[in-house]
């Protein structure tokens, strides 16, 4: 399975036009500073409608979320990146990335807090960096 971690407007855009990737992995991170009337998710309706053409998913990493001082924020931002994949059909997954194993959640956890970002029936991935 081919992952693309996100941050940048051009990774974001590369990894959505790429029809070889499978999942664009925290579009969201790195984001610092939202516009003046809107946030700024990482995802617009233009990536989620290439998004969904080329079949490239997004993942929404629970570990990203839970080592942030800024975690309101955060989870905000997905929850308008769940809102434009359910609203474009593109598929969406909760993630855990871990780099040891005490970092690693159950997948109870994890489908509990796709349902908190508003996912009807939530994925899980697991991965390791």
């Amino acid at each position: 399975m081919n992952f693309i971690i996100g941050g940048k407007d051009s990774v974001n855009r590369k990894a959505v036009e790429n029809s070889k990737v499978d999942i664009l992995i925290s579009p969201e991170r790195g984001r610092k500073k939202d516009f003046m009337k809107s946030r700024n998710s990482g995802l617009n309706q233009v990536l989620a409608k290439l998004a969904s053409k080329n079949k490239v998913a997004i993942g929404f990493d629970f570990n990203y979320v839970l080592n942030l001082r800024e975690r309101a924020d955060i989870i905000g931002k997905m929850k308008l990146n769940v809102r434009l994949c359910r609203k474009y059909n593109v598929e969406m997954y909760v993630c855990n990335s871990t780099a040891d194993n005490k970092e690693e959640r159950n997948e109870d956890s994890l489908k509990a807090f796709g349902r908190v970002l508003g996912m009807n029936s939530p994925k899980v991935m697991k991965f390791k960096y």
